[in-house]
């Protein structure tokens, strides 16, 4: 049976003057990869970033609503932002690992939350790269550059490293955008495995890969949540033509 992991309540999201979303309704499955699937600019960043609170690191920005996480609305006054990032992790566009090695790239996170000790850093590490199918491309070369890797690797490292701090929420924003078609097989490939213990939102504009990817599909446009289905009757047979116009490359 499915449960909610994340309850969104009426959020509207402001930078500065500028109303970016619009009291958004939604209820996102536990153990599901949820899509954001909508043009440029309709709001799918900003909702994704709402989720962990990343908004307010841009000046000017308000938010109003709730976003509830097991039971608890992250907006309340008191929140641990920093224990609230570590529950909802965030993989970007662009592959981003550290100038450090690759080891120290997946410690890293760990390091930060108080784990120091060598045997307890090194199955962290181990663990991680193993959940983001890159454990045997890399075991050989722990202590060389992260930075030597390819685009795809990267990214699956960048996953490590999220891994690495036990989340029980990934967020990921166009993570195969930079990708070549092999790299990004390979990262579709790791969300199906991941959705078994993690629950998984993810923005893209590739509609064959909302698709492929996700069980559950929200459709944005100028800040509002037009649509939100199972991807499977979204795709065949949405409720708005706006949805079908952007799905079948008619919008606009």
């Amino acid at each position: 049976m499915d449960s909610v992991k994340v309850r969104v309540k009426d959020l509207d999201v402001y930078y500065q003057k500028f109303q970016a979303l619009h009291k958004v309704n939604v209820d996102i499955e536990e153990n599901k990869v949820t899509a954001l699937i909508g043009p440029s600019g309709c709001g799918k960043s900003t909702f994704l970033r709402s989720l962990n609170r990343l908004n307010e690191l841009i000046e000017g920005t308000i938010t109003e609503g709730m976003v509830i996480i097991d039971g608890v609305n992250i907006y309340d006054y008191g929140t641990d932002v920093v224990q609230l990032r570590k529950k909802v992790g965030i993989v970007f566009q662009k592959p981003s690992a550290f100038p450090m090695s690759i080891y120290e790239n997946v410690a890293y996170g760990p390091r930060i939350h108080g784990i120091n000790k060598k045997i307890e850093l090194d199955e962290i590490v181990e663990r991680s790269l193993r959940q983001a199918n890159l454990w045997d491309e890399v075991k050989d070369r722990l202590k060389s550059s992260a930075l030597r890797l390819s685009g795809g690797q990267q990214q699956r490292l960048v996953i490590a490293r999220v891994l690495s701090v036990n989340p029980e929420i990934i967020l990921m924003d166009e993570p195969a955008s930079a990708l070549d078609p092999i790299s990004t097989a390979k990262l579709e490939d790791l969300i199906a495995e991941l959705k078994g213990n993690y629950t998984i939102v993810i923005v893209t504009h590739n509609m064959q890969q909302a698709a492929r990817v996700s069980d559950y599909t929200a459709f944005f446009l100028n800040g509002h949540l037009i649509e939100f289905q199972p991807t499977a009757r979204l795709f065949v047979n949405p409720r708005d033509k706006r949805t079908e116009d952007y799905i079948t490359g008619r919008f606009g």
